[in-house]
């Protein structure tokens, strides 16, 4: 008996069609990866506003509302959140404009966070071992462009 394979399918060579094949893919993994905070009690924006202040400490409310696109009133009722958590606390105010506070980490916030990353990375890590070594450097070849993509968003 002669076995036939498919050919694999070829790579879209339109940027259009290639936008439309990655985007639900790019899509799922994310909403999956987002579920994984969720199992530790924090939200989606919980993690990324706690990464975010890890990333860039003494950020302020108003500049991480215009990073997310979101009122400056509904990001601070987030970061009172957070705070009350025990994850942020509110810095010194600044030296040139005192209206201006930033956040910090605190040690319980980098906790959860790490926590976060850890659940987060070893669920993918588990999807990965399921994958052929092709198909994980197939993966590990995209790291670059598709950062590129993304820019400094994250």
């Amino acid at each position: 008996m002669i076995e036939m394979t498919a050919a694999p399918p070829r790579p879209p060579t339109d940027v259009q069609a290639l936008a439309e094949a990655l985007r639900p893919a790019l899509l799922r993994l994310s909403r999956k990866l987002r579920r994984e905070s969720q199992a530790l009690g924090l939200s989606p924006l919980d993690a990324m506003l706690l990464g975010a202040v890890r990333k860039k400490p003494g950020v302020g409310v108003s500049e991480l509302a215009d990073f997310e696109r979101m009122s400056r009133p509904s990001m601070s009722a987030h970061v009172k959140r957070l705070e009350a958590a025990g994850w942020i606390v509110r810095q010194a105010p600044d030296s040139d404009d005192k209206r201006r506070v930033g956040l910090a980490l605190t040690v319980a916030g980098g906790k959860a966070l790490d926590a976060i990353r850890r659940r987060r990375n070893d669920w993918l890590a588990r999807q990965l071992t399921a994958l052929s070594p092709e198909a994980r450097a197939a993966l590990h070849a995209a790291i670059g462009p598709l950062e590129q993509i993304a820019g400094e968003l994250t």
